[in-house]
């Protein structure tokens, strides 16, 4: 459910509570004066189903309102248990302006996206080392690398091709930290003994992150469609560790592979990451384009 809360002048007042009214999907209007504001003006405040969210946005700008007149918060619904509608019988509506909100959001490298992508280079790079999985799955649970490549889909989908290209600049910029990360540290434990000087990379038994067969494609294209339903769901805290399992162990492997020894096996590396990174993409813009454009008709309660 999403809550509408906007500030409307006085002689637009009748104009938006019609809106409102007429538009099917929008309840609980209620209109009252805001008195502190000069000149005279109302404040509308409604829930908003999220299939008619577009539309109501649509009407909105079409009235001539700005955008800092008003505000589209989600809020979560404990009871009663209700539908979505969207269309004639459908459930649960795709609201487009809420996806795309959170993509502006996390298309941009951020403090807190660069240090949490730098974490898990450290750690899944001590997991390529060592040999260790349960280090690897704990930097994939660390990465935030699903945000961006969420974010690159909805520009591409929504023909926001700005929004895409800064995704997945931030994308791009956040898996190569990964690889310089992973190589200076196997570097600099090389260098101070830690690490043997005959180390190579391909003795670790995680070498299968260099090799791609059919497993590679169809586990990425997966992934791209778990990336996408979690991200419009906002559970990509939970997902993300499947999604990370394409992109930051071999990131992490040409990182080490790079600074720790075994640099003929970084081309490896560096084909499987490009080949998920693609795919995770195309998977997860198709998933996203297919719920835009075909209407849910499954009728089933929530």
């Amino acid at each position: 459910m999403l809550r509408l809360r906007s500030s409307v002048p006085d002689h637009q007042a009748d104009d938006f509570g019609a809106l409102l009214r007429d538009l099917e999907g929008v309840r609980r209007v209620v209109r009252q004066a805001e008195t502190e504001a000069p000149g005279g003006s109302f404040v509308f405040v409604a829930d908003v189903e999220p299939a008619v969210a577009d539309r109501l946005i649509e009407a909105i700008a079409e009235l001539g309102l700005e955008g800092d007149d008003y505000v589209l918060s989600k809020i979560e619904v404990v009871a009663p248990q209700h539908r979505h509608r969207h269309g004639e019988d459908g459930i649960e509506g795709f609201a487009w302006v809420e996806v795309m909100g959170q993509a502006r959001a996390n298309s941009r490298p951020l403090a807190r996206y660069l240090a949490l992508i730098n974490v898990s280079a450290v750690i899944a790079a001590l997991g390529v080392i060592t040999s260790s999985s349960i280090l690897i799955v704990g930097a994939m649970a660390v990465s935030p690398d699903l945000l961006p490549i969420c974010a690159t889909a909805v520009g591409i989908v929504g023909g926001r091709y700005g929004l895409a290209q800064r995704a997945f600049t931030t994308l791009v910029l956040g898996l190569g930290l990964v690889v310089v990360t992973a190589m200076v540290l196997s570097a600099l434990l090389k260098w101070t003994g830690f690490l043997p000087d005959h180390f190579a990379v391909e003795q670790s038994s995680l070498s299968t992150l260099a090799k791609t067969d059919y497993s590679t494609v169809l586990i990425a294209l997966a992934a791209g469609v778990a990336a996408m339903l979690s991200f419009e769901t906002r559970a990509s805290a939970a997902v993300g560790v499947a999604i990370s399992v394409t992109t930051i162990p071999a990131s992490a492997y040409l990182g080490v592979a790079l600074g720790g020894g075994g640099i003929e096996h970084a081309l490896g590396a560096a084909v499987v990451l490009a080949i998920n990174v693609s795919l995770l993409i195309v998977s997860a813009s198709l998933t996203l384009a297919v719920q835009r454009w075909l209407p849910n008709r499954s009728g089933a309660p929530i």
